[in-house]
């Protein structure tokens, strides 16, 4: 897929406020300081598409890109720590959830995973939810660069493994870094394939 037009649609506190027409919706969440913005950046090749910020847990409304005009891709405010009021987390885990269950628009959900870090509890259970609530999501590994490349694939896959004790079949992936465009073609191609499944 290439993209030649990329711009921000509307900010939402809630659903009911989301865009009101039937395009196709590409969510991308992850635990704070995952590099969401940086590779929703990187995926539209703008650089300030999405606000990237020095500190964790800046997003709080849901944030709708309109791309090509044809299809939206969402961002969501990150899960687990960030310096936030137990009421603000508690309002944002709930818009969260209200988002993915009900959003009829919903095609996936990108759950990004910072490659460096072992498997860590908050984004297995998030994963597990989403499993358990029939959402279909992918996973994309962020900041591959960060790891030596002989460790890149290794790691990815030890990761998957970890998935198996519970699930009968894997999630698809992805390995992507916002620095060396790692990753961009084949999400772009993804997301592009079950585009034109819809379409028929």
């Amino acid at each position: 897929m290439i993209i030649t037009k990329s711009e921000f649609s509307v900010s939402s506190p809630n659903i009911q406020l989301c865009p009101k027409d039937t395009k196709p919706e590409y969510a991308f969440i992850g635990r704070s300081n995952v590099g969401k913005s940086s590779l929703i950046n990187m995926l539209c090749n703008h650089k300030n598409l999405a606000k990237t910020s020095a500190t964790p847990g800046k997003t709080l409304l849901i944030n709708h890109f309109i791309i090509n005009n044809e299809w939206y891709l969402v961002d969501l405010p990150g899960y687990g720590f960030a310096k936030r009021s137990k009421t603000v987390q508690q309002k944002l885990e709930q818009m969260i959830t209200s988002y993915i269950l009900q959003r009829e628009q919903l095609v996936n959900v990108f759950v990004l995973i910072d490659i460096r870090h072992e498997p860590q509890a908050i984004d297995i259970d998030f994963i597990n939810w989403l499993g358990q609530s029939s959402i279909p999501f992918s996973i994309v590994f962020t900041k591959a660069d960060k790891l030596s490349s002989s460790k890149v694939a290794p790691t990815a896959a030890a990761y998957m493994d970890k998935l198996k004790e519970t699930w009968d079949e894997l999630p698809p992936y992805f390995i992507s870094s916002s620095e060396t465009k790692r990753g961009r073609d084949e999400i772009l191609d993804y997301i592009e394939n079950i585009n034109k499944t819809l379409k028929q």
